[in-house]
């Protein structure tokens, strides 16, 4: 079966992933409202500006624009694309990303920046599971998606489970953006994940509450079983910032999977209204639309 890789899909994977960042970076680090947030916010525990992203979306970008200005995926334009992220706003990342960017700028290589700190504090953390969507939204070929977010997770995660949960979700949104089934490409990433924690605990993903923890696997399936279980973007994306916890991650995995799914036009006309850089966002997504292996 052909399927059409359409505008709108692409154009809903990234800015559906902006606008879940967005919507969930005032709730992060607290435990779930009691009162259902269904707008964009400003304030929480850091202070953030209504409509306002983080570096879910600063790290999103700078894949999807060295992709676009290198034509697939190189290592080498993609690192400094990176680090300038990380330092539009040093304090929006996490713990693992932060350290190996910081010792990056010290002059030290990111191969052995990333083994530095994997070695030191572990690194099966979330951060590279947020930035890699843009790869499943430009790559067809599914195995390709699948080595590639494992080589962008290796950046600064070396843990396997986080490259594998990256390669679940990039792979989910490849297929969904070129109109495949939910369904159909949730078994399609399954099928070739070789991690056993990860296939195990996301092929029973009903049997577990949605924890919107930092650790790359409890992310993943919180994004993911919300996503498969939602009858639109808004209530897939509402879900899963309304869990508290690192909601701008999962809110903003689970908005990429879902605009990728829904498109574009799905994606309330009241937050896009209220998100930060959309010209920019949606400039990019045009351009990732246009360049991308259809």
């Amino acid at each position: 079966m052909i399927f059409i890789l359409t505008e709108a899909r692409i154009r809903g994977g990234l800015i559906g992933l902006a606008v879940g960042d967005a919507l969930g970076a005032p709730l992060e680090g607290l435990p779930p409202p009691a009162i259902l947030v269904r707008d964009m916010t400003g304030g929480g525990p850091h202070g953030r500006k209504k409509g306002s992203v983080t570096d879910d979306t600063l790290q999103a970008l700078a894949v999807a624009r060295s992709l676009i200005v290198c034509q697939g995926f190189q290592t080498a334009d993609l690192v400094p694309r990176l680090l300038e992220s990380y330092l539009q706003d040093p304090s929006l990342y996490g713990p693992t990303s932060r350290e190996v960017f910081e010792l990056a700028l010290r002059g030290v290589s990111f191969s052995r920046a990333a083994l530095f700190v994997h070695e030191k504090r572990g690194s099966r953390t979330n951060g590279s599971v947020m930035r890699g969507p843009p790869l499943g939204l430009w790559y067809r070929d599914i195995m390709l998606v699948r080595s590639l977010s494992i080589a962008c997770s290796r950046l600064t995660h070396l843990d396997p489970v986080a490259g594998e949960c990256s390669a679940v979700v990039n792979v989910i949104v490849s297929r969904v953006a070129r109109g495949a089934s939910r369904e159909s490409a949730f078994r399609e990433a399954l099928a070739i994940c070789e991690d056993k924690e990860v296939a195990g605990m996301l092929s029973r993903y009903r049997q577990t509450d949605p924890d919107p923890s930092l650790d790359a696997l409890l992310t993943t399936h919180a994004a993911v079983s919300l996503f498969l279980a939602a009858d639109s973007l808004e209530d897939a994306v509402l879900s899963a910032i309304n869990l508290g916890g690192d909601a701008d991650t999962v809110g903003a995995v689970c908005g990429s999977l879902s605009g990728a799914y829904w498109g574009y036009p799905s994606i309330p006309c009241r937050w896009l209204a209220d998100l930060e850089c959309l010209k920019e966002i949606d400039a990019v997504a045009i351009q990732l639309w246009q360049a991308a292996e259809k």
